[in-house]
């Protein structure tokens, strides 16, 4: 399904994703992982069905953890496999697609890479470590939102939960 999304403009493939996650669920759960390499670099991933680059991540799949979740997308996406339960670092409210979505943010605070470390495969595109002062043009606003509190220090600490 993700390779026929791929053909589609990126604004309507993002529509059929969230319409079709809406039909099997009305309520969608799904997690984001900041990853870190010893540079202090984030890990950003870039997808075949949307435009952007965001935090590696997916939803969590019926009767699966949202630690279990943020843990095997991160295998699935870029090849990284958590030494450890990755960390909660807070609860949001996605208000883009249909205003019922939430989102778990994890940080992945140890981990090794797999023989598929950040290769390309029919759901990752490009994946890269990039400085908080250099991110991708593209990187998502939310993301960038994510990455601003990092920088600050505040992360986890949104006033208002919005992702």
């Amino acid at each position: 399904m993700l390779k026929f999304f791929s053909y589609l403009p990126k604004g309507l493939t993002k529509r059929l994703v969230q319409g079709q996650a809406l039909l099997r669920n009305p309520y969608c759960l799904g997690v984001r992982v900041l990853v870190r390499n010893a540079d202090g670099a984030v890990l950003l991933v870039r997808h075949s069905y949307l435009p952007g680059w965001y935090l590696p991540g997916g939803g969590v799949d019926k009767g699966e953890t949202m630690a279990a979740a943020a843990a095997r997308e991160l295998v699935e996406e870029v090849g990284i496999r958590c030494s450890s339960l990755p960390k909660l670092l807070g609860v949001y409210l996605n208000r883009e697609a249909f205003g019922r979505d939430h989102i778990g943010f994890y940080e992945a605070v140890s981990w090794t890479q797999t023989a598929d470390f950040m290769q390309p495969n029919e759901e990752i595109l490009e994946a890269g470590f990039f400085a908080l002062d250099q991110l991708p043009e593209e990187t998502t606003a939310a993301t960038r939102r994510r990455l601003s509190e990092l920088a600050r220090g505040v992360l986890g600490a949104t006033e208002d939960g919005i992702w």
